[in-house]
């Protein structure tokens, strides 16, 4: 029922968007597993690993834009939730280490051996099971971000102070990440990773297969966020973004509304951390980085606010931009990347897909 309900909401833009998201998942795998080396269809195992990335920052962008496109919390801490729920998937990584660590230590990391530690933090306690790793990259994210809506929408925060604390949360928490005595890896972070439920990482199987998996969650991403913001709820979280005061006067209790859809987009965010970071053999606290959640910003106003594919497609497209002139002009990229954000905002305010779409597809999007 849900799910014929979801088919009938969705536009032709939403229908490609999911039918291109579902051909990667296959195609891509299936070129770089089945296709010989010199074929012209084969997809090697580096572009596998980028394309990975994009698809999981695909979906901190469209966990983004659930916030702030549909509900006007301009969050500029979705990095530390990205960052979190990589950390806990990389305690996972290297608990199954084991004894082929430099150190051959069965139950303490490397780092902390190096660091004299005698005894395994509490924190890492239960981080050699899978589901429990997995079920915190989600509950760590979602609680950070309970915790500080509760608070600042009580409190009735919003507009640029909402903005200024989520990054003041992110650069703390980047602080706190650099020191060794918090048990976390300090400023090396976690890396050296070896299996993932007992699969090399390194294996191409193995990254064909995460590839596989961070676009499905990406496709599952969508599903929810369409979900929510194309239900009565969506039509309050719009209500909220356009005119809070009002929708608080008519009786809605908006900071269950807000608090909410916060702590959604939270695990959301956790999830692609989660799958990053098998994919890219590391994750230490540049991750926390207030820039990288400035730079989320930046994807979802040019792919389109408000629109949920084009916060999706313009992580890509940003990202595949700073690949490509990361390689061939490094130096330009921070100018590029600035103005590319001036630019969007003085001339395409509500996007690619926000300004676009309507003429190719017919489609209303919201403002």
């Amino acid at each position: 029922m849900i799910v014929q309900r979801l088919a009938g909401r969705l536009g032709i833009s939403e229908i490609a968007f999911i039918a291109a998201v579902a051909g990667l998942a296959v195609l891509v795998p299936l070129a770089n597993l089945t296709m010989p080396e010199g074929s012209l269809l084969h997809v090697s195992n580096a572009t596998v690993v980028l394309f990975g990335k994009w698809m999981c920052y695909a979906l901190l962008a469209l966990s983004l834009d659930l916030v702030w496109g549909y509900c006007g919390i301009l969050s500029l801490g979705h990095g530390a939730f990205f960052a979190l729920g990589g950390y806990a998937m990389g305690m996972y990584l290297m608990r199954t280490i084991g004894t082929r660590g430099v150190y051959g230590n069965a139950i303490l990391p490397d780092f902390m051996v190096f660091l004299n530690w005698k005894e395994l933090p509490y924190t890492w306690y239960f981080f050699d099971w899978f589901g429990y790793s997995a079920l915190m990259a989600m509950l760590v994210p979602g609680a950070l971000a309970f915790v500080l809506g509760w608070f600042a929408f009580r409190s009735r925060v919003t507009g640029v102070y909402l903005s200024i604390i989520t990054q003041a949360v992110t650069y703390a928490l980047q602080l706190a990440f650099f020191r060794n005595d918090m048990g976390f890896g300090g400023n090396n972070g976690l890396t050296d990773f070896k299996d993932i439920l007992g699969f090399q990482v390194q294996a191409q199987t193995t990254r064909a297969t995460l590839f596989a998996l961070s676009a499905l969650a990406l496709l599952g991403g969508f599903a929810a966020a369409k979900a929510i913001v194309s239900s009565k709820l969506g039509l309050v979280l719009i209500a909220i973004r356009d005119a809070e005061t009002r929708t608080r006067f008519i009786g809605y209790r908006v900071e269950h509304y807000k608090l909410f859809v916060f702590v959604v987009s939270a695990v959301m965010a956790g999830i692609a951390g989660a799958l990053y970071v098998p994919q890219v053999g590391i994750i230490n606290p540049s991750e926390f980085s207030p820039a990288n959640s400035i730079e989320a910003v930046i994807w979802v106003a040019v792919g389109g606010r408000g629109t949920l594919i084009g916060a999706a497609l313009g992580a890509v497209l940003v990202n595949a931009a700073k690949t490509w002139l990361t390689a061939a002009i490094p130096t330009v990229w921070l100018f590029a990347l600035g103005a590319l954000f001036i630019l969007v905002t003085l001339f395409l305010p509500r996007g690619i897909v926000g300004t676009f779409g309507s003429k190719l597809f017919g489609h209303r999007w919201s403002k």
